[in-house]
């Protein structure tokens, strides 16, 4: 049997030591506070205790287990991995997606176990839920409502979202088998003006499944719910029920006049009456002799953490997208700017203030966009391109980053640079060969090809686009 060491016996931490101490594997328990490794020690006689992480990880534990404050998840587990010990995480894995990508690579490279704790994805009734969804017992998934409710207990380290929704992110990644193409949240702060306490997030699926999921610790009573929607049936899974899993085959039939309902009495769900979280411990057991990937390992795990940073901080944020366009995780969109119709702005991008995206329009990704930018219709800005504050990019014109392009022949490594610097205006359908600086407040004319340098107040048109004058900060002729 393997020897795990528990870090961090408080108030969840108390239930993986029991857990682990009952299945036989529980090797040591690790907590700053003395009184409470004194109190663990006299209920689970002859396991070693720790004071810090440094003993624990000197001495024979294999695996350790992670049950502290969310903020320090990185740096015990980044110590445990470096170590050479298999790790188990509490949610949420880290607070940074940069933080789990690094924590994932790691394992992978030092060939550790890396488990992470959403134990919800080990309740019977959950497994059960999937099962029947699998078997098309509710048909075509339509939409999936869940609810994480309770008064307390209130955090100040992390949001409501980040303390409550990595459960039910993550079961409504396993359910629809997709990560989402939107996120939208709306949320509340009435403790502290900075971490929310009540939020709804709204999760967009390519395959046009929608998904809800509201969290509040200022409810005054408790509540977990997952209702699953289905062209077929409904399905109702209540952790706080005595029947947790409930099946509506309620029907909806066309009329001439429009619609008639027929509701239907539920039908209990058999479950196997087993603690989820006994089932999730002795998995982490099973995954470390016989070095299989975990059910919920570090990369399902970052992909909770991505929704959770697409969230935001809980607040409305402050710019607009039109729901018909995608931001993928990791762009940051500043304060102002307006995305408009089957537009992408693709990952690492970064859009500044007050811009203005038209329609059909792709940005990215790696991409620069200053402040108070216009980015007409049918408009790509590729990787490579950096364009500055208040640069107007006319509708349809072209930007490029490789001079040679084949079809069969990856040339990512050399891709160009182009800069538009600011004030510059690109006219319609002008295209710019990569590699060129258009200089401020230049102006190239509609239809030009760009194939060098552009000069400062330059005005430049023609095929190829030669500079013909000079223009003033209006744009204005000046010679």
């Amino acid at each position: 049997m393997a020897k795990i060491g528990v870090i961090g016996c408080g108030y969840w931490g108390k239930n993986l030591v029991r857990n682990f101490h009952e299945l036989g594997a529980l090797y040591a328990m690790c907590d700053t506070s003395w009184d409470r490794l004194n109190t663990m020690s006299k209920i689970y006689p002859g396991v070693h205790d720790y004071g810090s992480v440094d003993f624990l990880l000197a001495s024979e534990v294999e695996a350790v287990a992670i049950a502290t404050p969310a903020e320090t998840h990185f740096r015990i587990a980044k110590e445990v991995l470096l170590a050479g010990k298999d790790v188990f995480v509490e949610k949420p894995f880290t607070l940074r997606s940069t933080d789990a990508e690094e924590l994932v690579s790691l394992a992978e490279q030092e060939e550790r176990v890396l488990m992470v704790g959403h134990v919800f994805l080990y309740n019977p009734a959950f497994i059960e839920l999937k099962r029947m969804i699998n078997a098309g017992m509710l048909g075509d998934l339509n939409y999936i409502y869940s609810s994480r409710l309770d008064f307390g207990k209130i955090r100040e380290e992390e949001n409501v979202l980040w303390s409550f929704a990595p459960h039910d992110i993550s079961m409504i990644l396993d359910l629809v088998d997709e990560e989402p193409v939107s996120v939208e949240t709306h949320a509340g702060s009435y403790l502290n003006a900075n971490i929310a306490d009540i939020a709804m997030a709204t999760m967009r699926f390519p395959n046009g499944v929608k998904a809800h999921v509201f969290v509040s610790w200022l409810h005054p009573y408790k509540e977990q719910k997952l209702v699953v929607m289905g062209s077929k049936a409904f399905a109702v899974f209540d952790d706080m029920a005595d029947n947790k899993l409930l099946l509506y085959q309620h029907e909806i039939k066309h009329t001439d006049g429009g619609f008639t309902v027929q509701k239907s009495e539920p039908t209990a769900i058999f479950v196997e009456d087993k603690e989820p979280l006994k089932k999730e411990c002795r998995h982490f057991i099973e995954c470390l002799e016989s070095r299989q990937k975990p059910r919920t390992d570090g990369r399902e795990a970052l992909k909770v953490i991505k929704v959770l940073e697409q969230c935001g901080n809980g607040r409305p944020r402050e710019y607009f997208i039109h729901p018909s366009s995608f931001v993928d995780a990791g762009a940051v969109i500043g304060k102002g700017t307006k995305i408009w119709h089957f537009s992408h702005i693709l990952a690492n991008t970064r859009i500044g203030q007050n811009c203005t995206i038209g329609q059909n329009v792709a940005v990215g990704p790696d991409v620069i966009v200053g402040d108070n930018v216009k980015i007409q219709n049918n408009v790509s800005v590729y990787e490579g391109v950096t364009l500055e504050d208040d640069v107007f990019c006319g509708p349809s014109c072209v930007f490029t980053n490789i001079v040679n392009p084949r079809s069969r022949i990856s040339r990512r490594h050399e891709f160009q640079k182009t800069l538009v610097k600011k004030g510059a205006t690109i006219g319609a359908n002008a295209t710019l060969m990569c590699g060129v600086t258009i200089g401020e407040y230049a102006l190239i004319g509609a239809g030009a090809v760009v194939t060098k340098d552009i000069p400062p107040y330059a005005l430049a048109y023609g095929v190829p686009a030669r500079v013909e004058g000079t223009v003033d900060t209006k744009g204005e002729r000046v010679e």
